[in-house]
């Protein structure tokens, strides 16, 4: 069977990212049934109405990503215990112009990390809200992940074998349900 285009969208836009980081390796760890791609939403201007017509180049170039994309999975952080601004932008941008939106009928899942006890409960109560909404078939469960700086190596494998062997079991449960979504 054909591997799923994934589309990694992190709601965070620093360098160092440690969001990033989980997104590349959930990648590895769902390899065998995903080819993932790191979806680009740092260069979209600020979504407005006015500049709809023509939409601009890199927003363009992100719904044509997101279109492309079989599967989506959502890493973010959390800011101010809510969606941070750059995902947010994205996921306005992606709806839009009205009657052609990228977003419905995706198979998508949420997860993110942070260095606190709660971790990213809140960012992914109010992602599911959005995303729900706008259509995307979302995988249920949740999965709060404790950063550590070791957790994850330079190759993006983790270190951890109860924290791998968790987040294995959620690529998995995703293959499957963004593969019978994808045959349906």
């Amino acid at each position: 069977m054909a591997k799923l285009k994934l589309g990694l969208i992190v709601g965070s836009n620093r360098k160092e990212s440690i969001n990033r980081n989980l997104a590349l390796a959930l990648a590895k760890l769902g390899g065998d049934a995903f080819e993932a791609k790191l979806i680009q939403i740092d260069d979209l201007p600020m979504y407005n109405q006015d500049h709809e017509q023509p939409v601009p180049a890199p927003v363009a170039r992100f719904k044509n990503e997101v279109e492309a994309s079989d599967a989506l999975l959502f890493v973010s952080p959390e800011h101010s215990r809510s969606i941070p601004a750059v995902l947010k932008n994205a996921i306005d941008w992606g709806a839009r112009p009205w009657g052609k939106t990228s977003w419905p009928n995706k198979p998508a899942a949420v997860t993110g990390a942070s260095g606190g006890v709660i971790s990213t409960a809140v960012v992914q109560q109010h992602l599911r809200a959005v995303l729900g909404d706008q259509g995307l078939h979302l995988l249920g469960g949740e999965a709060y992940i404790l950063y550590k700086p070791e957790l994850i190596d330079a190759d993006h494998n983790v270190t951890d074998a109860s924290v791998r062997d968790f987040l294995k079991a959620l690529m998995d449960r995703f293959a499957v349900f963004a593969g019978k979504l994808a045959k349906a």
